[in-house]
């Protein structure tokens, strides 16, 4: 059984570098083969792909947060960080194995930026690549936190995608919508740097799983994004940017 494991983690980690791989040469690829072409509109295309996102998102964000409620109110704050019966739990199973598997489709948003010639900023794409082979990595030992992670990911890709969809299909949204998925960006990526850090205090204290190599991989990885998200913020809403910076993020 753990050399079955054993392998299966070795394809997870393999086909996830592979896929990032494919996706970065994509992104350079693909801006240099589109730079002396007329640039395709596809908002329809978009609208629609955005919107199926929308409905995944705010469904699983919906599943997952029941599962959360209840292990926070039957069992308490500490309970649902360190559970890692999230990955396996009726309600709960099959979301998370979408959740893992979904950030490989989640890589054509930049397809439609290359396609559409906008403006690609270094967060998308490194967001995109880090993401994958994070969640992949972790969904392979499934660590403590991970209940967190996927729930507050789906929530917030609720609000991005419905942003997403509405602009493609061309509808007016208030400016202060687009700021509030940002801020709520940067909020999941302290809650992140917060549960990392509760689980390497709970790990040898109680039933916590996980390893340190995970927690500092993590740790280094929502620090980056806290870091690029408020830059973005602080570019985009504060320093009187022009519209066109409002661009895709993730």
């Amino acid at each position: 059984m753990g050399l079955k494991n054993c392998r299966t983690s070795s394809v997870m980690t393999t086909r996830s570098f592979m896929v990032c791989g494919l996706y970065a040469a994509f992104v350079f690829v693909g801006q240099h083969f589109m730079r002396d072409r007329p640039k395709l509109n596809l908002r329809r295309p978009l609208a629609l792909w955005s919107l199926s996102l929308a409905a995944f998102s705010i469904v699983g964000a919906l599943r997952t947060g029941v599962y959360m409620f209840h292990i926070i109110t039957a069992s308490g704050f500490k309970q649902s960080v360190c559970d890692n019966n999230f990955y396996n739990a009726p309600l709960t199973k099959f979301w998370a194995f979408a959740f893992t598997l979904s950030k490989a489709p989640e890589l054509v948003d930049t397809v439609f930026i290359v396609l559409r010639k906008q403006r690609l900023i270094f967060l998308h794409w490194y967001h995109h690549i880090t993401v994958l082979l994070y969640t992949w990595y972790t969904y392979k030992d499934q660590v403590a936190g991970g209940g967190w992670f996927m729930t507050m990911n789906y929530a917030v890709h609720s609000l991005m995608y419905t942003y997403y969809a509405a602009r493609a299909a061309g509808l007016w949204v208030p400016r202060p919508f687009a700021m509030l998925i940002t801020a709520s960006q940067i909020l999941q990526m302290v809650m992140g740097l917060l549960i990392q850090g509760l689980v390497y205090h709970w790990m040898h204290e109680v039933h916590c799983p996980s390893q340190v190599e995970n927690i500092a991989w993590g740790s280094l990885m929502y620090f980056s994004y806290l870091i690029l998200f408020a830059l973005f913020f602080y570019d985009t809403y504060l320093r009187g940017s022009s519209g066109e910076k409002r661009s895709k993020t993730e």
